[in-house]
């Protein structure tokens, strides 16, 4: 992250960033092309840590890719299914930025089913940057499907009243069926200086925590599209 942005961005609590766990070694075993996994699935990286899926989609050659937040993991790193480990490996991290805090996914479409729909949480297209005061939904692998409204806009990123716990970044933030967002974590709130309320949010019901972030959607296609590679022209389904 460059000066600049490291200025204008808050403090992220990157003690959201992803979930550790432990997976066994999974025998080789015939092709499973039905693992169904859309925008809100949870994704582990390198047999440990978890993360949330922001969107599956296609590239402008035809390949079957995937967004998530970039502090997840790194490029090179083997990606299973949290819901189906025993299926090994989908996919393989192809792609990733830390500075607006993206990765690419390159999934197997033999292995894979894309979805559309996960959990409460439709994505047909892409939308525009959400205003203060557009109420916004996130669907993440921990906290599950919240809404919440949009406290202020910046040039890359947007603080929101949704739920973010840890596991829950790279989740989809939505306006409707419209990917607009991608979850990044939760920030506490500084005036002047001096930190005024940091609450991490414990349940989705209580609405009494720290506000969320999310990177506006539309940056991260770009900066994707800027690489030229795997993942650039990318389109939800």
């Amino acid at each position: 992250m460059s000066a600049t942005r490291r200025a204008a961005f808050p403090v992220l609590l990157f003690a959201v960033p992803a979930l550790v766990v432990t997976l066994l070694p999974v025998r080789a075993q015939a092709v499973t092309p039905d693992v169904p996994l859309g925008g809100g699935s949870g994704v582990v990286f390198g047999y440990r840590a978890v993360c949330t899926l922001t969107a599956i989609g296609h590239d402008r050659e035809g390949r079957l890719v995937g967004l998530t937040a970039g502090h997840c993991t790194e490029v090179g790193q083997p990606v299973h299914a949290e819901h189906a480990t025993h299926a090994g490996v989908i996919g393989t991290v192809v792609a990733r930025q830390l500075a607006d805090d993206w990765a690419v996914i390159e999934f197997d479409a033999a292995r894979v089913a894309p979805r559309r729909e996960v959990a409460g949480t439709v994505i047909t297209g892409i939308g525009g940057p959400p205003e203060p005061g557009d109420v916004v939904c996130k669907n993440g692998r921990t906290s599950g499907h919240s809404c919440g409204v949009v406290w202020d806009r910046h040039d890359w990123w947007f603080r929101n009243q949704v739920c973010s716990q840890p596991g829950d970044s790279g989740g989809p933030v939505t306006v409707g069926d419209r990917l607009v967002g991608m979850n990044v974590g939760h920030i506490r709130v500084d005036v002047l200086g001096v930190t005024v309320f940091d609450i991490a949010c414990q349940h989705p019901a209580v609405s009494v925590h720290d506000p969320a972030v999310a990177t506006h959607i539309g940056r991260v296609l770009d900066a994707v599209d800027r690489t030229g590679g795997v993942g650039a022209g990318f389109r939800p389904l």
